[in-house]
């Protein structure tokens, strides 16, 4: 049986002297890291320099940090509500500071998109990693202590413990180490707000050697309240929603596309009429073929490596529905909103069992156990973001072409691999079809890149807000049309003649009428129907944001989006000057501590705010 803790310190003295001054620590990705343990590790190491603590990782969760004035007024209080209680890691501090001690090494695998951008020692302790290599490349290290966040549950007098939110990593290596290929403690600790999950992460106090469980190192979950959905993913969600076909399988990956697909996948499926009139706006003459714009009568089934919010509407809308061997979704981590775990925690027994906590072995690859997997992921549709793509295909998702690396590769090469593995699966990559660049806009769409996550070769679906580019087995320029066709039409004529200049398009091709209108403008005209309707909210699966910032967030989108063009800036301060804010707005500024302002610069963003509120009503 394990042995019990009360306290970080006792437990870190004790993984020292079982296991020795030489620490190479898995630590699961994302939520379900022993934030007091790791702590308790990373002190002991800066206190003594003879211990050698090597910190393996992946999406290292930190709380927002605000820079502007209205940036720590409207996120802070949001961060003291949900964040209040979150104890940092510590590591992490270091680490952005350049202040690591040489005695310890933080090495990860995945970051949080954009958070370790020009850090020096994050990037070059970077390993480029698919999800599914990770635990083989943590045994090569020599990998002795795994330290897990953990949901315990007495039966029969038994005390069980559930991996719960992480059993992607960790239960690969717990494999390893029952074949004889591995020899390291795990050491668990307890949270009372981790949902107890049945399945192959349900495990025997046996399995742990130590155990951290006390009140006093019980701690709130970590929960990013979800983002508000923009016309721009919601129109990507929604062409990617036309891809799905009824009776086939459903993987989503991280962000904001994901909640849009599973809206747009719920308008189909309940107001199917409705789902059809978007679509003829967002595309004409191009609408999906019915074969998969239809209502959901057989259903989907669900194997993702990260389970999130959207999966539950999906499941309440009878969506997900299609049980292989009595589950309707495999996952192998979680992470999302304090409600989506109290949903969890609540969910009745035979509902909470449909979902299954597994491996990312299993999930992300169908090397094991083949002939089942190919069963049961029939017309399985991966769909997953990308950062920019090329003309001829290829795709860049993790990094920067000189080298600098924004999140990681995680799973999305094993999807892409399984779309070509699986009959009847697609890979669907999808991508905005601009940024913003300083004052102006870029194409996420390039002639060339020198860096690439996903090759050409396999190439398969691309889907932007203007509609799907599906160029798997196509010829180099027929897929260059079909990229240019989703391209933003400010950047067509560049990248045609590109691709002409390169001899890789003929000199005498045009691009057909349909698709020379592909401005943001056509996009927003398209959903305001169904906006307005109710059809595609900004947070369909609810909101940690109280009502009064729910108003906020669009009129500060505007504002940040104001920035770049002096012009835009003036106009919103003038026009907030000339006319006083009504009593909706007044709550909104009261929201920023602006409704009374003492200097300039309060009077200043107080006009701002106020034109951008009036801007960002409907209609």
């Amino acid at each position: 049986m394990p042995n019990i803790f009360t306290d970080p310190e006792g437990i870190a003295e004790h993984v020292i002297r079982d296991v020795g001054t030489s620490l190479v620590v898995g630590l699961p990705l994302g939520l379900g890291k022993a934030n007091h343990i790791v702590n308790a590790l990373y002190a002991r190491a800066v206190a003594d320099r003879s211990i050698k603590l090597t910190l393996f990782s992946a999406l290292t969760l930190e709380k927002p940090k605000p820079k502007s004035l209205l940036e720590q007024r409207f996120i802070g209080p949001v961060i003291d509500r949900l964040f209040g209680g979150y104890p940092d890691l510590v590591y992490a501090d270091a680490l952005r500071a350049g202040a690591l001690p040489p005695n310890i090494d933080v090495i990860e695998f995945f970051f949080l998109a954009g958070q370790w951008l020009y850090r020096p020692v994050a990037q070059q302790n970077f390993i480029s990693a698919n999800y599914t290599h990770a635990a083989s490349y943590l045994l090569s290290r020599g990998l002795n202590v795994v330290p897990q966040l953990v949901a315990k549950r007495v039966v029969d007098g038994a005390t069980r413990y559930s991996l719960s939110c992480n059993t992607d990593t960790t239960l690969d290596v717990l494999r390893a180490r029952a074949q004889g290929r591995a020899s390291f403690k795990l050491i668990g600790q307890v949270n009372s707000e981790l949902p107890f999950m049945p399945g192959a992460g349900d495990l025997p106090a046996d399995e742990f050697a130590a155990v951290l469980d006390s009140p006093d190192t019980d701690f709130p979950l970590f929960a990013p309240p979800s983002e508000p959905i923009s016309d721009t993913k919601y129109a990507i969600g929604l062409h990617a929603a036309g891809l799905v076909r009824d009776g086939g399988t459903l993987q989503i990956g991280i962000g904001q596309v994901g909640d849009a697909l599973a809206q747009g996948l719920i308008v189909r499926h309940r107001d199917n009429a409705q789902f059809h009139g978007i679509m003829k706006r967002l595309a004409p003459g191009t609408e999906p073929a019915a074969a998969e714009t239809a209502p959901f009568e057989k259903g989907l089934y669900g194997v993702s490596e990260m389970v999130f919010e959207a999966f539950l509407g999906l499941i309440d809308a009878g969506i997900l529905k299609r049980d292989v061997d009595g589950v309707i979704l495999h996952g192998a981590f979680f992470l999302g909103p304090q409600s989506f775990y109290r949903a969890l925690r609540e969910m009745p027994a035979d509902q909470l069992a449909r979902i299954r906590m597994m491996p990312v072995s299993f999930t992300n690859e169908i090397f094991a156990d083949a002939d089942s997997k190919r069963r049961a992921r029939v017309d399985a549709r991966f769909v997953n973001n990308a950062m920019m793509a090329t003309l001829l295909g290829a795709a860049i998702s993790d990094g920067l072409e000189n080298g600098q690396v924004v999140s990681g590769v995680g799973g999305q090469y094993n999807f892409v691999a399984q779309a070509f593995a699986l009959e009847g699966a697609r890979s669907v990559l999808a991508l905005e079809a601009t940024r913003p660049s300083g004052k102006r806009r870029q194409s996420n769409i390039r002639w060339s890149y020198g860096h690439e996550t996903i090759p050409r070769h396999l190439r398969d679906i691309f889907v932007t807000e203007y509609g799907v580019a599906d160029v798997r087995g196509k010829s180099d320029a027929d897929v260059i049309a079909a990229m240019l066709q989703v391209a933003d039409s400010r950047f067509q004529s560049e990248l045609m003649r590109q691709a002409k200049d390169a001899g890789k398009l003929p000199r005498n091709y045009e691009l057909p009428a349909a698709y020379r209108e592909n401005f943001p403008e056509r996009i927003r005209d398209a959903l305001k129907p169904a906006r307005e309707a109710g059809l595609l909210p900004l947070f369909p699966f609810g909101s940690d944001f109280t009502d009064v910032e729910q108003r906020l967030i669009p009129a500060l989108q505007i504002l940040q989006q104001a920035q770049a063009t002096p012009l835009q800036l003036a106009s919103l301060l003038w026009q907030g000057m000339r006319h006083p804010p009504d009593v909706a707005s007044r709550e909104c500024l009261a929201r920023l501590d602006l409704d009374k302002p003492t200097h300039f610069c309060e009077r200043a963003y107080r006009a701002l705010v106020n034109a951008a509120l009036q801007r960002a009503r409907p209609g």
